[in-house]
């Protein structure tokens, strides 16, 4: 057991390390706080990020603490994952490619007390991560001179989390992490003939905190079949953040606790048949309309920071997924393979020179692969199991980039039997 205490410890290690590095290439995260991260694990993964009814006694589920509750047992669960991304960038004729590749997240999650289920780990949540070249022109006298943008950073969470079977149909949970992180764009050119070079820099950091509540309520339909509905409420609040916009050495704007998460909502339906099939769909609701953004604006051709409104905008997403599985209990490998699909569509969360940014479309498939075959109960198979699934997004907007990408992720579920008490005759 100690061995494997150091094996967690060390797979969290990496993963905190892991996300200080940047996940994307994309132009898109140089708006807001960045990109949002997908924060699901290696079987919502497959399932395009379905989770919020997912309720399973072998899965670390952390897009709702109330699912906790439904941890074995017997045994004590790590779940680690990364990905790898192509991206085609197209805008116009011109095109170019990027490559990612994050380790993304390691959780744990294990039985506290009868009823009662905990999890622990790190997540992301936005990624930064952009440069490329433009021209700004000046005018007929001085033409146009070239222009770097270029930003890195990201928020990320480590958090803990508790779920209780309060009575036999409902669950109630809650999350709560210290978030933090770091964000630098610059804007930037070189000398030119007529003009001297600049650069301008943007930079935030974050240390505070996020709480999620979450519920579930599983009704049985009959012996083999049950409905979950979960719910989730994230609190928004002020970050306690420091923001600043410079000039070479000097600093033009400063200003503290500007930065903001917003309350978010989710809605999410299950449907269970046996340990066959699984087929949900999550609905979720961020309000980012109703919080302020730092950013210039012209007065009397002076250009002047401040708090604006119109800078974000309310997000909307909506994921549908399921996973089936022919025989759980069966000899044979491939019965015992878990097949999983999904697909999904999302709403900015930003404007882009007063119009609405890109819209997503996204798709996913996957397998969870059990690595051998041990102990299984009522609510699944609790060998460890290898999770892998691909998805392909689209995001477009008119007159703006169209990135496509195609991600693959690889997950690992480890389910140790911790907790067994067993009897010698």
């Amino acid at each position: 057991m100690n061995r494997k205490i150091i094996i967690a410890t060390v797979l969290l290690f990496g993963a905190l390390s892991g996300n200080a590095q940047s996940g994307t290439n994309s132009p898109y995260s140089q708006y807001g706080i960045g990109l949002l991260t997908d924060q699901s694990q290696g079987t919502s993964r497959g399932m395009n990020g379905v989770g919020l009814a997912y309720r399973k006694g072998n899965v670390a589920n952390t897009l709702n603490p109330a699912s906790y509750s439904a941890v074995d047992s017997l045994t004590m669960i790590f779940d680690v994952g990364l990905s790898g991304q192509i991206t085609k960038f197209k805008e116009g004729n011109g095109r170019c490619n990027a490559n990612n590749a994050d380790f993304e997240y390691a959780v744990g999650s294990f039985r506290l007390m009868p009823k009662v289920g905990a999890s622990f780990g790190i997540l992301p949540y936005s990624n930064i991560g952009y440069e490329y070249s433009t021209t700004a022109t000046l005018d007929e006298t001085f033409g146009s001179v070239p222009v770097t943008m270029n930003g890195s950073g990201g928020l990320h969470q480590a958090f803990v989390g508790i779920g209780w079977n309060v009575v036999e149909p409902l669950s109630l949970g809650v999350n709560v992490a210290y978030l933090w992180g770091v964000f630098n764009r610059t804007i930037s050119s070189s000398s030119t003939t007529y003009v001297d070079g600049f650069a301008k820099v943007y930079s935030a950091q974050v240390n505070s905190y996020l709480v999620t509540l979450g519920a579930q309520w599983e009704q049985k339909l009959s012996s083999k079949e049950s409905l979950t509905l979960g719910m989730t409420v994230g609190i928004g609040h002020k970050l306690g953040s420091s923001y600043s916009v410079s000039n070479g050495d000097s600093t033009v704007y400063s200003a503290s606790n500007v930065l903001n998460v917003p309350m978010t909502y989710g809605l999410g339906l299950g449907w269970t048949h046996g340990n066959k099939w699984f087929v949900g769909a999550d609905f979720s609701l961020q309000k980012w309309g109703s919080v302020d953004f730092p950013g210039s604006s012209q007065n009397s051709g002076a250009t002047v920071y401040a708090m604006r409104s119109d800078l974000l905008k309310d997000r909307y997403k909506v994921n549908v997924g399921a996973d089936y599985v022919p025989d759980a209990m069966s000899r044979n490998m491939l019965s015992r393979v878990h097949y999983r699909f999904g697909a999904g569509y999302a709403t900015p969360y930003y404007n882009i020179n007063g119009k609405e940014g890109p819209k997503e479309y996204s798709v996913s498939a996957g397998f969870g692969i059990p690595l051998q075959r041990i102990y299984w109960n009522s609510r699944g198979n609790m060998a460890p199991m290898l999770n892998i699934s691909a998805q392909w997004a689209r995001t477009s907007a008119k007159d703006l980039i169209t990135e496509n990408t195609f991600r693959i992720n690889l997950g690992l579920t480890f389910n140790e039997r911790w907790f067994a008490k067993w009897k010698v005759d």
